[in-house]
């Protein structure tokens, strides 16, 4: 089959397409003749040396795809060849064919392409567990999210409204950005570019605070975070965009609120963790899409032989939503 590979760790100029084995299935597991996937911020990580795949799964990037069943193995019940699905993987999405456990695919609803589809597993089975299985957010709490323009931030923005929060504050790196944040769900959007954050959040809660933050950011925002907790409130770092270490911090805020820092990754979660994930979400979510009352958000839609073009805007950061490759 033929992929999208690198031969050494380093920029997006690396990439180019060339063959490589087929995925050899194992028990459980369905053969997938991609449609489309979507760029994640963890293809750049792994491309650049920073975030090596779970051992034992393939090197190629990719941790979504959609398309077609072509194949399936001993012990699959759920799927049939020919039907239209989009999976959760551990890495192999930039490649003609993807293996895929059938605990971690989804039936595609019919109102969507398989553009749109590709554009759903990863962003908002993460958005998912980040607020609901971790975040534990319930109806009627305050959300603050961070990076809320991207593909997790706006998967999670739709989610928290369906689970009708109270209050779901935004930040993003632009007027335009904070905008469309807007016209998604938030009822409040902070271009944190020119106000801190923080001042939002007491004036949009009444000085309450946020029940639960989602942060992609890490160091740069931790004190700012903390503030902006609620009393028994959760952070739940999802990525740390803007470093790791946090010189001379202040946690009495985390101490005195009894606020809880948590953080998560879901390609490392087990196999039992992401099926139990993706029945939540085929059950309580899922659905929503063909009603429209949840959608994909997709920036852009790339040819496969122009990876670097795709990957090299979504380091430009200006992207709002998914960025999907389609292989042909």
């Amino acid at each position: 089959m033929k992929a999208i590979l690198f031969n050494e760790h380093g920029p997006a100029a690396n990439l180019y397409i060339g063959e490589a084995p087929d995925p050899v299935l194992e028990p459980g597991e369905i053969l997938i003749r991609t449609k489309a996937t979507s760029l994640n911020r963890a293809d750049i990580l792994q491309r650049e040396g920073k975030y090596p795949p779970p051992q034992g799964t393939s090197e190629i990037l990719g941790l979504d795809v959609s398309g077609v069943v072509e194949r399936i193995s001993e012990g699959v019940s759920d799927f049939k060849v020919g039907d239209r699905v989009m999976a959760l993987l551990p890495g192999g999405g930039y490649a003609e064919l993807a293996k895929a456990h059938q605990s971690c695919a989804m039936i595609i609803p019919d109102s969507l392409s398989f553009e749109q589809a590709a554009a759903v597993p990863e962003v908002f089975l993460t958005a998912y567990q980040a607020l609901f299985l971790v975040g534990d957010l319930a109806q009627g709490q305050t959300v603050l999210i961070h990076a809320a323009a991207s593909g997790v931030g706006t998967a999670a923005i739709q989610l928290a409204r369906l689970q009708n929060a109270s209050t779901i504050i935004a930040t993003a790196g632009s007027e335009q950005k904070c905008e469309f944040c807007l016209d998604l769900g938030a009822t409040d959007a902070v271009n944190y570019k020119e106000i801190n954050f923080f001042d939002v959040v007491v004036q949009a809660t009444q000085n309450y605070g946020a029940d639960l933050i989602l942060d992609f950011i890490g160091a740069p925002y931790f004190e700012a975070n903390c503030l902006s907790l609620a009393v028994d409130g959760r952070i739940v770092s999802i990525a740390m965009m803007g470093g790791t270490k946090v010189d001379k911090a202040n946690l009495a805020p985390l101490l005195f609120k009894r606020g809880a820092f948590i953080g998560t990754t879901l390609r490392s979660r087990t196999l039992s963790y992401k099926a139990q994930l993706v029945e939540l979400f085929t059950t309580n979510a899922l659905p929503y899409f063909a009603s429209g009352q949840l959608k994909p958000i997709i920036d852009s839609v790339y040819p496969w032989d122009k990876v670097q073009d795709a990957q090299g805007h979504m380091e430009s950061n200006n992207n709002m939503g998914k960025i999907v490759l389609t292989i042909t």
